[in-house]
């Protein structure tokens, strides 16, 4: 976990402080850090309502979640909760889905390697062609989808370590992806870091689309996607949003002070 008095609790959560170009810069640090040293990879994973929802009903995935190294501030809800109730609030929210553009510009100038793992073959394949696009220097060291029996874990282990990635994106959704990043964290020590990124693939294909800017900016492009799919959203958030507000209302406070 990141040293706790760069992070904020919300709903119980340590969320470090960082903003977009933060992150990039950390993950270029960890990675020229990495070479020779045999430190382990950094799994780094993100919160939002769903994530907090998860974390206070199933304590396998509240220990994996604390397991992690780094916690990015994914929602807008969790920026809003810690200006109502820290005294250091996040800077910023650091969607994925925008965040992989700016990590994908840093990898590009340093030669940090890309791999990605998740959503069905067709979609995995539509979005690495919409990377190599946009991102011709990019070094993409493999790809695969997510639909893989989990007894193969070690096998696919090892043909991700193969071909020699630095980063290994695993979006397979919550909490299946948290779990698959510590086995690969174990499986795979070369790597720097593992990231999870739940329906990025989706939003690169060009399957999906982003909600409206004002909309994100207003915490609620929840709301645009259960209106795009609201037989697979409506219950969810239906659920979880309330689950999420009780959490982040009654377990929300700035990191202790020393």
């Amino acid at each position: 976990m990141a040293h706790l008095d760069d992070c904020v609790w919300i709903g119980g959560i340590p969320v470090s402080r960082f903003t977009a170009h933060q992150w990039c810069e950390l993950m270029i640090g960890d990675w020229r850090r990495k070479k020779g040293s045999g430190t382990p990879p950094k799994v780094v994973t993100t919160v939002n309502g769903q994530v907090v929802s998860l974390f206070t009903q199933d304590p396998i995935y509240h220990d994996a979640l604390l397991e992690t190294d780094h916690i990015v501030a994914d929602g807008m809800s969790v920026v809003f909760a810690s200006r109502l109730a820290t005294e250091t609030p996040l800077p910023e929210r650091v969607a994925t889905t925008d965040w992989f553009h700016a990590g994908a510009k840093a990898a590009s100038r340093h030669g940090i390697r890309f791999y990605f793992l998740g959503a069905t073959r067709q979609m995995n394949a539509r979005a690495v062609n919409r990377i190599r696009k946009l991102y011709p220097f990019l070094q993409i060291a493999g790809a695969r989808d997510g639909y893989f029996d989990r007894s193969r874990i070690e096998q696919v282990a090892s043909e991700i370590a193969e071909t020699k990635p630095d980063v290994l994106w695993i979006g397979v959704g919550n909490p299946e992806q948290l779990f698959l990043a510590h086995r690969f964290k174990t499986l795979i020590p070369g790597l720097t870091w593992i990231r999870t990124c739940g329906g990025l693939f989706d939003f690169l294909s060009g399957m999906r689309s982003r909600a409206p800017k004002a909309v994100q900016a207003m915490g609620m492009e929840w709301a645009y996607r259960m209106a795009l799919e609201p037989q697979r959203l409506g219950w969810r958030y239906a659920t979880t949003n309330v689950t999420a507000a009780v959490a982040m209302a009654r377990d929300s406070r700035s990191a202790p002070l020393h």
